[in-house]
């Protein structure tokens, strides 16, 4: 059901228009022809993200900063690391195409889990590879306008790949909104910028 005057809150199915703004320059924003849709309350987008947004109704417009504590975490020095050019053969041959400054490298670590990685330095064996989030220790200046709120459908829940009971089973909790902010709300890497989030999450 579509309510003019329905809020946010959670197990609602919200759609926004938003622009980020990072560094003074615009990171990420919503399609004008199609806003970002997310189950309020889902792990989708940042937490802070939807908290500015509880309350609001379709119409309201908001903007508001999140620092990277509420964000995408503080830079982890841990997380730059270096690696040997063989960890990224093919087919028997090092992968040149894939190994410059700025190339974004999707991997997986010894438990499988799959990560990012972003390629700072290639010397003659080795690559330095940053894994932090590329919002990490970036404040994040969000305008965002409430587009609709509704009730949730089953075709949500199907389509979105949750259980609306908040639970949180999305692999986009970080954002960008993952949504990478596949973003987050499945932004996950999918906007020009980087991250989109909110979400992304």
């Amino acid at each position: 059901m579509l309510n003019d005057f329905m809020k946010v809150e959670n197990n609602k199915m919200v759609a926004v228009h938003y622009k980020l703004t990072v560094d003074g320059a615009i990171a990420d924003r919503s399609n004008p022809e199609a806003p970002l849709e997310f189950i309020c309350g889902t792990g989708m987008l940042l937490p802070k993200f939807e908290e500015a947004l509880m309350g609001k109704s379709a119409g309201d417009k908001v903007s508001f900063t999140l620092e990277p504590k509420d964000g995408y975490g503080e830079i982890i020095p841990e997380a730059v690391v270096e690696l040997p050019k063989t960890v990224f053969m093919i087919d028997g041959k090092v992968a040149e195409d894939i190994l410059f400054v700025g190339s974004q490298v999707p991997m997986s670590d010894a438990n499988g889990n799959r990560m990012v990685g972003v390629v700072k330095e290639v010397n003659a064996d080795n690559v330095k590879m940053d894994f932090n989030h590329p919002m990490a220790g970036k404040t994040l200046n969000f305008d965002v306008e409430v587009v609709s709120v509704r009730d949730v459908t089953p075709e949500d829940l199907a389509s979105k790949g949750g259980c609306g009971c908040g639970c949180g089973d999305h692999e986009c909790g970080e954002g960008c909104g993952d949504h990478c902010g596949e973003g987050c709300g499945d932004h996950c890497g999918e906007h020009e910028g980087g991250c989109d989030c909110g979400h992304c999450h």
